[in-house]
């Protein structure tokens, strides 16, 4: 009964010890600390769900077991981990995987010296921005391009450099704010930039840009709004039509940060309205910022194309250096770029993902269902589901999915927190007091993994 597992728990000094003798050479603090958070998680186990405990279970065994467990994943240090979500670009978990291209070129990068900054052509010193700005220019169509850390500090460095002290219009309806509070009207702010909002929540007009245009103004910013969509009565101005705006107004800048950054024809598909680049560069925007880690499926880097009179303002700003990429983001970022320049889009995991057919899903799902073995407090099933974009991308999208639905006696939490305990933790979601697993984010190669833990954890 409970009382007699309670009494079963050892003493944390004896574990230690014992523990100690074993890891040989691992900091006794860090070993203690992993004996108190392993008997401290079995007394709670013991507490208030013991009556799923073999009542003549190792206890200490499965101390120590958890004990080993801690000290071989440290809690604090990134890891792998399989998602099995079904969210694709996933930010909680890295967003979008990159291309074993993409990999290769950034292990080669790390092993070997590179021309991070050196002319090769003249023998002289040169700079890392030329290494990816012809392949972005022949992606999108652009004049110019400038590579920073992260689309937020794409959209800080355009309004620190080319709207400080001057009002910039936007739309009330695109005040977006996304995740880690990141506000458009914060950043402005911190920019030094005006805010100047214009037309409403659900509706903004092209004459309200008009009417707002004066003597101050010095850009007119449009922000996609990626993570939501307003629905019902609304209204909003295209690109396109804010360039009419020059006519009359040829100073103001036009600038539309477009978030994800698509440069694949998703919508050709039917999944979507992201636009691609390339067809709001065509339109003849001055400047559009978007992330290199969503959709694009590279690594993170905020992207900036436009017109080169803006650009070259933009890279001679101090700010361009304190927020330049690295040599690894280079050349993860250049293969990715590659593989859409040769049409070889299915090797970008991103794009592969996103394009995966439920019938292609359902056919590994049933495989994988077939190896997991019989147990009296496992149901196993296969139910129609669907995945999402993710990454604040796409959200009213639905991509139709199979899902491997386990259904535990103890119910799903229960289950999802053990997988997240094995070798290389199983993130999963839960519906309906059920785990389901969704192998579209899952690689062939992760299934024989994804198999252990499920066998290790329903033993």
């Amino acid at each position: 009964m409970k009382s007699n597992l309670l009494r079963q728990l050892p003493a944390v000094h004896e574990v230690t010890k014992e523990i100690s003798l074993e890891m040989n050479g691992k900091n006794e603090k860090e070993i203690t600390r992993a004996v108190q958070d392993a008997i401290a998680f079995w007394r709670n186990r013991i507490q208030t769900d013991w009556n799923s405990i073999d009542l003549n279970a190792d206890i200490q065994g499965l101390i120590k077991e958890t004990i080993r467990k801690k000290l071989a994943s440290p809690k604090n240090q990134i890891r792998t981990v399989i998602n099995a979500s079904g969210v694709v670009i996933h930010t909680n978990m890295g967003r979008s995987r990159l291309s074993e291209s993409a990999v290769k070129r950034m292990t080669e990068t790390a092993y070997m010296y590179s021309n991070l900054e050196y002319n090769l052509e003249q023998g002289k010193r040169g700079s890392r921005h030329d290494l990816t700005e012809d392949l972005i220019k022949k992606s999108t169509g652009a004049e110019a391009v400038l590579v920073v850390n992260n689309n937020a500090a794409a959209v800080y460095l355009i309004l620190k450099a080319l709207a400080k002290n001057k009002e910039v219009i936007v739309s009330r309806g695109e005040l977006v704010e996304i995740g880690g509070s990141f506000r458009v009207s914060s950043i402005m702010e911190e920019s030094g930039a005006l805010l100047k909002e214009v037309g409403t929540t659900n509706k903004t007009h092209y004459a309200d840009y008009e009417k707002a245009i004066n003597e101050n103004t010095g850009m007119v910013m449009k922000v996609h709004t990626s993570n939501f969509k307003v629905i019902g009565f609304t209204k909003n101005v295209s690109s396109a039509e804010l360039m009419k705006l020059k006519a009359d107004s040829p100073e103001v800048i036009i600038y539309e940060d477009l978030g994800s950054g698509a440069l694949y024809p998703f919508q050709a598909h039917g999944i979507g309205e992201e636009p691609l680049v390339s067809s709001i560069i065509n339109q003849g925007i001055d400047l559009v910022s978007f992330s290199g880690d969503k959709l694009l499926g590279g690594p993170q880097a905020g992207i900036i194309a436009g017109k080169k009179k803006y650009i070259d303002i933009l890279k001679k700003h101090q700010l361009a250096r304190v927020l330049r990429v690295d040599k690894f983001t280079i050349a993860a970022l250049n293969e990715t770029l590659n593989s859409y320049l040769n049409e070889d889009f299915l090797s970008i995991p991103t794009v592969r993902d996103i394009l995966k057919t439920p019938d292609e899903i359902k056919i590994r799902t049933l495989e994988l269902m077939g190896q997991i073995h019989n147990r009296d407090n496992l149901k196993t099933d296969i139910i129609e589901e669907f995945s999402k974009v993710g990454g604040g991308t796409m959200p009213e999208v639905k991509l139709p999915t199979y899902c491997l639905v386990l259904k535990h006696d103890n119910g799903a939490s229960y289950l999802a927190n053990l997988l997240r305990e094995t070798r290389v933790p199983v993130i999963v979601r839960i519906k309906d007091d059920e785990v389901l697993l969704d192998l579209r984010t899952v690689t062939e190669e992760e299934e024989s993994i994804l198999i252990e833990a499920i066998n290790s954890v329903t033993a």
